[in-house]
């Protein structure tokens, strides 16, 4: 699982078990954007906008967890 962490100099620098890869922009399906989770599909990537959105609310309630 590649999460996006920033977009930088046409690139999505992306980081897996804190492995840093840089994808170029252009082998990305659609419109990506910071915390996305892209998935590998032959030599191009998809935007997995689910994955994503579970990954925030664990987030969310990992830091709520912190002031109970």
């Amino acid at each position: 699982m590649l999460c996006v962490d920033r977009i930088e100099g046409g690139y999505a620098v992306c980081y897996e078990d804190r492995i840093k890869t840089d994808i170029p922009l252009s082998d990305i399906m659609g419109t990506v954007r910071e915390g996305d989770i892209l998935v590998k599909n032959g030599s191009r990537y998809s935007i997995d906008r689910e994955a994503a959105e579970n990954r925030k609310k664990d987030i969310i309630l990992k830091q709520n967890s912190l002031w109970e």
